[in-house]
């Protein structure tokens, strides 16, 4: 698969652009800023864009979410338990980010755990991860998932903003520690890293498997 991440201006927040390279249909993950930058670097790789997927609902994700969408026509593809914050900008913590409230964004299609979005001729398992927000999701593609603010390498996305502590416990307890070791994780934010290498220095899900949790 075609995989670029690009650390998106203004909170240098990763955008994924991922593709098919036999039938060059894409999609972008977390759109958070940048458009122009995003739909140039779809064209570079000779990509048709044929979904757009949020992670989450915060705007450092999704505040370049419209203008891809008119520019592409792709569909807008979010978790039902944070479609609200597309439709009301102003529950996505903008302020506390030092953004502008972006226009309302309409989702077209509502992502459901377990469910799978095609990518040219292999396709993305949703897992809903609820806990840096309800409807926090990851994106699984062979043997790659791509996290959103669920979990970084050496920490996980903060709960204070919508969230749930006893949530995200939950989810790195049974849904991060449980995928294979060797699973590269591609986070919202910084470098990627693997299950094996969070299990070892991920003080967070230590204390989350311990049943301790640090919060």
């Amino acid at each position: 698969m075609i995989r670029l991440c690009l650390p998106v201006r203004p909170i240098y927040a990763n955008c994924y652009l991922v593709g098919d390279p036999e039938t060059r249909q894409g999609v972008v993950i977390d759109p958070g800023g940048e458009a122009a930058r995003i739909l140039d670097e779809a064209a570079r790789l000779g990509l048709t864009l044929t979904r757009i997927l949020l992670t989450h609902g915060h705007l450092d994700h999704t505040s370049a979410t419209a203008e891809v969408r008119d520019a592409t026509g792709a569909p807008v593809c979010i978790h039902p338990a944070d479609a609200d914050l597309l439709r009301r900008p102003d529950l996505a913590m903008a302020a506390l980010m030092g953004l502008q409230d972006p226009a309302p964004v309409e989702p077209d299609q509502l992502l459901e755990d377990g469910s799978n979005v095609e990518v040219g001729s292999t396709a993305f398992r949703v897992l809903h991860t609820p806990g840096h927000t309800p409807g926090s999701i990851c994106l699984a593609l062979e043997d790659e998932v791509f996290t959103g603010d669920t979990i970084f390498a050496g920490g996980v996305g903060r709960t204070d903003l919508g969230g749930s502590m006893s949530d995200l416990v939950a989810t790195l307890r049974d849904r991060i520690a449980t995928l294979p070791d060797d699973t590269v994780l591609l986070p919202g934010h910084e470098g990627q890293t693997t299950v094996w290498a969070e299990k070892a220095g991920n003080p967070f899900l230590q204390a989350a498997l311990r049943g301790t949790p640090m919060w």
